[in-house]
């Protein structure tokens, strides 16, 4: 064979492993476990199902092609299945009935991955997918795969970029009736959708001789830049991507078209059209800029974006979030480290110690402060200082989260030149006493700022200092102004209110919101709304008070819940779940008590509406518990294993103990009074699955 990423093992046709995407990838995910392709199908399925949910993999002709890297994979892999009942990947024409699997490995290299988005391409043939739906044995399968990786990788120059079967059209004497289109495709992953939106829009310029498109594919494999020749003679530009394209400054000026890569998969000529009426439109959206711009500056700026402001804002906040959580993960944690080793009293005295001792003048009992007032603490000598250090750290780090969220927020928006503005507009926040509350705003108006100073015409002397000098500038002052005359005193007072009423909290409303934070914990496990649950509370951590901290332990707790409670069903009615769940169950416990509430998405995405309500009613009894018991957590992660970090910690592990059982008695009595599958269905799934179980605990 030319390739040995699918053999005949890897193969099976003719199967109903279930009704949803989950169920045929994690089949698909087990047959290249047992293969011995990857070392976990728990692990594989799990990674291209959080590919799976940020857009279905579905394709024209009834394909999926659920996709990912993980680290499970050692070696990259395709796995096929022909369904005898088709599954809704959210394909534009229905169901599909042909599934492969692209399994690559996390850090695998290049020449592989070029096989694997060749396959790829070629699913878009209607003789490539005939011969699959033909094919009478795996063997037979193998072959036509084989033939195809093998007629692909003979095809010019073997680049992404050759999808196109005209040559590359010459940036001199276009010919007055055709319009020049340049195209950047790019997905998440970078394996399939890139190069199969590719394909889609250079076939169906084939089809036309009004028009001439050339594509750059930036996926995994490697990047074949568009020549400079060709992006200046082009007329217009398509965008068909979901993340950010790279070096977009090279398009500057040209008129745009944006989507998502589906779209150009789908409707690849209705976008071509769209193109060519925007490359005669004057008033069409460029994208912005100025060619040859330093693409850190400017790449990110999405002032040709047809996306909603709504949206853009929603992306930006949650690209801050997502460089935020590593700062409170880091520095919540180091935090309860200090805490361990130089006992509670180490918050008072950790910045004295850690600057005025060293490991050779250790600290004694009592600690002789910077205004001559002593203060008494139990520990001493190198655990004392260990933990003063420790805690120091982690204080500069939760310090800095809210002007790292606000940064990233402007950065979401603008791109590099909103850094600057958006940190020092977090700054502010802090030091005004705005918070979280004034980072989340200060990002946003950093960011708008930013991004229509980078979308200003200015001669080009001075298009060198814009990013670097002029937008920092005038972004961080405008932000300053507006902070200091404006906002900062409103929004000081709706954080001091806020403050206040968690302070206050008492008795039955400690006890309603921790109803409210555990519901929202266990409502997505993960998604959106838990995560702005578990915000709220580490926002609150930075602070110190006891009303934050018990938050704290709340969502924690109750974000432990639905791996725990799923877990614990799981081992208790075995025969309400296939041998794949009952081994998830497994994995529950461990995952659950590192709070790590994803554990149970398998599950919830399997069976929603009995899984989803019952682990909300067990949220609910843990963050209920825990604020009545009036536990404490210092650590914004960790489950059980920051356990010296928590106040009371009997108290919040007897919460997590009695939501995890509440959601347990819900979930079983549910699936036995509506059960989803009989014992006929179990018990195949049971037999289908039994290679992944041996393999799993291989």
């Amino acid at each position: 064979m030319s390739s040995q990423v699918i053999v005949p093992k890897l193969v099976d046709l003719d199967v109903a492993p279930g009704d949803t995407p989950e169920a045929v990838i994690r089949h698909l995910a087990t047959l290249v476990t047992t293969a011995g392709r990857a070392a976990d199908a728990d692990e594989l399925a799990a990674d291209a199902l959080e590919r799976e949910a940020k857009s279905g993999t579905g394709v024209p002709g009834g394909v999926a092609i659920p996709h990912c890297r993980s680290q499970s994979v050692t070696e990259p892999t395709l796995a096929f299945a022909r369904l005898s009942k088709p599954v809704d990947f959210q394909g534009p024409d229905g169901p599909a009935d042909l599934v492969f699997l692209i399994a690559a490995p996390a850090g695998g290299g290049k020449a592989h991955l070029k096989i694997l988005s060749k396959l790829a391409r070629g699913l878009v043939k209607k003789d490539f997918r005939a011969a699959l739906r033909g094919a009478a044995t795996p063997e037979e399968v193998v072959d036509v795969v084989d033939a195809r990786i093998a007629g692909t990788a003979q095809k010019t120059a073997s680049e992404p970029t050759a999808a196109a079967k005209k040559p590359e059209p010459a940036p001199t004497e276009p010919t007055k009736s055709v319009t020049r289109i340049v195209a950047v495709t790019a997905c998440p992953t970078g394996i399939a959708h890139t190069y199969m939106a590719a394909d889609s829009l250079t076939q169906a310029a084939d089809d036309r001789d009004d028009v001439e498109v050339t594509v750059e594919t930036q996926g995994s494999s490697a990047v074949k830049p568009l020549p400079a020749e060709t992006i200046a003679a082009a007329d217009a530009v398509i965008f068909a991507t979901d993340v950010g394209v790279k070096d977009r400054a090279r398009f500057a000026g040209k008129p745009v078209i944006e989507s998502g890569v589906k779209r150009a998969i789908n409707e690849p000529s209705v976008m071509i059209d769209e193109a060519i009426a925007a490359a005669k439109n004057p008033d069409a959206k460029r994208v912005s800029g100025t060619a040859g711009a330093d693409d850190a500056d400017s790449s990110s700026s999405q002032g040709g974006s047809s996306l909603s402001w709504g949206k853009r804002i929603q992306q930006a906040v949650m690209t801050g979030v997502s460089y935020m959580i590593p700062f409170v993960a880091a520095g919540g944690l180091l935090l309860a480290l200090g805490f361990l080793f130089g006992g509670y009293e180490v918050a008072g005295v950790a910045d004295r110690v850690s600057q005025a001792y060293t490991p050779w003048n250790l600290p004694g009992n009592e600690i002789t402060m910077d205004d001559g007032s002593v203060i008494a603490v139990d520990r001493s000598g190198l655990m004392l200082y260990l933990g003063a250090i420790l805690f120091a750290t982690g204080n500069f780090g939760m310090g800095a989260i809210v002007a790292i969220l606000s940064a990233f927020i402007a950065f979401g928006l603008a791109g590099r030149p909103g850094i600057a503005p958006g940190f020092i507009g977090g700054a502010i926040s802090v030091a005004i006493g705005a918070g979280f509350l004034g980072g989340l705003v200060t990002g946003i108006l950093a960011g708008i700022i930013a991004l229509w100073l980078t979308s200003l015409s200015v001669p080009r002397w001075l298009a060198s200092l814009m990013p670097v000098v002029v937008v920092p500038l005038v972004a961080s002052m405008g932000v300053g102004l507006i902070m200091f005359l404006f906002l900062g005193r409103p929004l000081t007072s709706l954080m001091n209110a806020l403050t206040d009423w968690l302070g206050g909290m008492s008795g039955n409303s400690a006890i309603l919101l921790g109803i409210i934070v555990g519901l929202m914990m266990c409502s997505d496990m993960g998604g959106p709304i838990n995560k702005a649950a578990y915000l709220f509370a580490t926002a609150g951590l930075s602070t110190g008070d006891e009303a934050s901290l018990q938050v704290m332990a709340a969502v924690m707790g109750a974000g432990m819940v639905p791996p725990l409670a799923m877990a614990l069903s799981s081992a208790l009615r075995p025969s309400l779940y296939t041998q794949a769940e009952r081994e998830n169950g497994k994995a529950g416990w461990l995952l659950g008590a590192s709070f790590i509430s994803e554990g149970a998405i398998p599950f919830a995405a399997a069976d929603p509406l009995r899984v989803i309500p019952s682990m909300m009613a067990g949220g609910a009894v843990t963050g209920a518990l825990s604020m009545a018991f009036g536990a404490a957590s210092r650590a914004p992660h960790g489950g059980v294993f920051v356990f010296f970090a928590i106040d009371n910690v009997l108290g919040w592990f007897a919460a997590v103990i009695a939501g995890a059982i509440v959601g347990a008695i819900a979930v079983t009595a549910v699936k036995q009074l509506s059960p989803r599958k009989t014992a006929v269905d179990s018990a195949s799934a049971d037999s289908t699955d039994a290679p992944a179980a041996a393999a799993a605990s291989a």
